[in-house]
């Protein structure tokens, strides 16, 4: 593993920075080693973090194959029914890397919402709202902000939903 250098916690810009600095929303960087299938659980433990502060960003896709986004706990998983039924679509499911990749503009595991290619629907389990503060991707593999929840709603017009199964 390489020496951290003082200035390497720099990070360059990713649409997502980009969009939060062009609306002066108060962030900090936290650049990580990416770790390939880790997840939310892997940066929050290197970064020290509580993984239910940790939010993840998860592309899904509605009956009609019309992409949503989903900001869920780092150490919960979304319960599709209950998802389903909130947002009044018949069934709810993950989109696959690919299609991930293509509807958000981002690498899977590097996925923010801010910044998308595509405007999404965006829902947010609602106690995440509660927080004072979260660690979200910031639009790369390794790199995720520190911001205000509020700012998801703010920003990208998140809906507050209740579907979060405990892992």
């Amino acid at each position: 593993m390489a020496k951290k250098d003082p200035k390497a916690g720099h990070v360059s810009e990713t649409p997502a920075t980009q969009l939060l600095k062009a609306h002066r929303v108060d962030f900090t960087g936290h650049p990580y080693e990416y770790l390939e299938h880790g997840g939310a659980l892997h940066s929050a433990e290197v970064l020290g973090l509580d993984p239910f502060c940790v939010v993840k960003t998860l592309v899904m896709q509605d009956q009609d194959a019309k992409p949503l986004l989903m900001l869920m706990h780092g150490n919960r998983k979304v319960s599709t029914k209950n998802l389903a039924r909130q947002i009044g679509a018949k069934s709810v499911e993950p989109c696959t890397p690919e299609v991930a990749n293509r509807h958000s503009g981002y690498l899977v595991g590097g996925t923010s919402p801010f910044g998308t290619r595509r405007a999404m629907p965006v829902y947010i389990e609602e106690s995440i709202l509660a927080l004072p503060r979260i660690a979200i991707n910031g639009g790369r593999r390794g790199y995720l902000v520190q911001i205000d929840p509020q700012v998801c709603v703010q920003l990208l017009g998140a809906k507050p939903v209740a579907c979060a199964l405990a892992d």
